[in-house]
């Protein structure tokens, strides 16, 4: 039997899991889009493309990310300000010394889908420059052998 969700029953139903991601010297493209798959909730069984069924993705070390090729000299973020000659472009190295979120970020989001649950995903992305993060009460109350590492 298939169970239908309606809205009146999509809160009670939806279980959200707890992932803790460590991006050490991992690859961006391969990791944001294990990162987007669980923020949409495709690993779920009751998955449905109009319900925001997905988990907290908890990224530490978004510091130690690595590209392949020439992208970290090559890959460019821009920003535009609206004015004339307002727009501002920054390369891969600059970036993550300066915020390392962004790029993180700017990956995950791009592989989202382009809809109204998109913000409500990206409100369960934590992503932190470093190993240490105030989460670490999620994954302590579980089995440490049972702690989702990707």
């Amino acid at each position: 039997m298939i169970k239908k969700f309606t809205s009146a029953t999509k809160a009670k139903e939806i279980k959200r899991e707890w992932h803790l991601i460590d991006l050490k010297d991992q690859i961006l493209g391969r990791t944001a889009t294990t990162i987007a798959s669980l923020l949409i909730g495709k690993t779920k069984s009751y998955f449905a493309t109009n319900l925001d069924c997905g988990d907290h993705i908890v990224v530490i070390n978004a510091r130690l990310v690595k590209v392949t090729g020439k992208k970290s000299s090559q890959k460019i973020y821009m920003s535009y300000s609206g004015y004339p000659g307002g727009e501002k472009r920054k390369t891969f190295e600059n970036v993550l010394k300066e915020d390392p979120k962004r790029i993180i970020f700017q990956a995950v989001s791009g592989m989202l889908p382009k809809n109204k649950l998109r913000d409500s995903m990206l409100k369960r992305l934590y992503i932190f420059a470093d190993d240490s993060h105030p989460y670490q009460d999620k994954f302590e109350a579980r089995n440490p052998k049972s702690e989702k590492q990707i």
